[in-house]
C-alpha cells in the first residue's frame, strides 16, 4: 500500500472515530431519540453528508456505536488472564469487569434511565446476537487461559460459560436484589463463591 492511500485511510478512520466519539458523547448528553444527525455532525465538527456517508443513518450509528463499545470490552477482557496465574482469579477480573463496565456506561445508564424502550429489546428478545457472541468469546478466553495454563478443558465449558453470562446479563438489567452487589468488591466475592463452582477454576 501506497503512503498516499495509507495516509487516505487513517484519515477515514479518524473521521469515522470523531463521529462515533461525538454520536457516543449526543447519546449520553440527550438520549438517541432527541439526538439527530446535525447533533452528531456538529459535535464532530462535520458535515451532516459526512456522517451519512461515513457511517450512516442515525440507527446506523447507533449500530456502529454499540459495536466499538463492545469491542473496547472484548479487547480488555482478552487481555485480563495475562495479568492472572490462577483460573478462579480470571473469572473473578471477567465478572467484575463486565458488570462494572456496563453498569457505568453512558450510554447504557441514559438509554436504562430515560430510553429503556429502545435498550431494553436490544439486550432480551432482539438480543440474542449479542448474547451468543458475549458466551463465544468469554469461552475463548477460558479457553486458551486453561491451555496455556495446560489444564483441561470440560467438555460442556461452553454451557459453564454461558450460566456465567446469564448471571452478567440479569445484573446488569437487575442490580437490585437481597444480595448487596453494588461495590466491586461485592462482585468479587460473590463470583469467587458461586462462579468459581461453575467455570472452571
Amino acid at each position: 500500500m501506497s503512503s498516499t492511500a495509507a495516509t487516505s485511510g487513517n484519515k477515514a478512520d479518524s473521521i469515522e472515530e470523531r463521529i462515533l466519539d461525538a454520536a457516543l458523547v449526543q447519546f449520553g448528553r440527550v438520549g438517541v431519540k432527541k439526538t439527530t444527525i446535525e447533533d452528531i455532525a456538529r459535535q464532530a465538527e462535520v458535515d451532516r453528508v459526512t456522517v451519512y456517508r461515513r457511517v450512516g443513518s442515525r440507527d446506523d450509528v447507533v449500530r456502529a456505536v454499540t459495536g466499538r463499545e463492545i469491542q473496547r470490552l472484548l479487547t480488555e477482557l482478552h487481555e485480563i488472564p495475562a495479568r492472572h496465574r490462577e483460573m478462579a482469579d480470571i473469572i473473578v477480573d471477567l465478572f467484575v469487569t463486565v458488570v462494572t463496565r456496563w453498569r457505568a456506561h453512558p450510554l447504557v445508564e441514559r438509554l436504562l434511565t430515560v430510553e429503556p424502550d429502545r435498550l431494553l429489546p436490544q439486550l432480551t428478545t432482539e438480543g440474542g446476537a449479542f448474547f451468543t457472541i458475549s458466551v463465544a468469546a468469554t469461552t475463548e478466553i477460558l479457553r486458551n487461559a486453561l491451555r496455556d495454563r495446560e489444564l483441561p478443558e470440560p467438555p460442556d465449558l461452553t454451557t459453564r460459560v454461558e450460566v456465567g453470562c446469564r448471571v452478567v446479563h440479569s445484573l446488569i438489567l437487575q442490580p437490585v436484589g437481597p444480595t448487596d452487589l453494588g461495590s466491586e468488591a461485592e462482585l468479587a466475592a460473590f463470583a469467587r463463591t458461586y462462579l468459581t463452582l461453575i467455570l472452571p477454576s
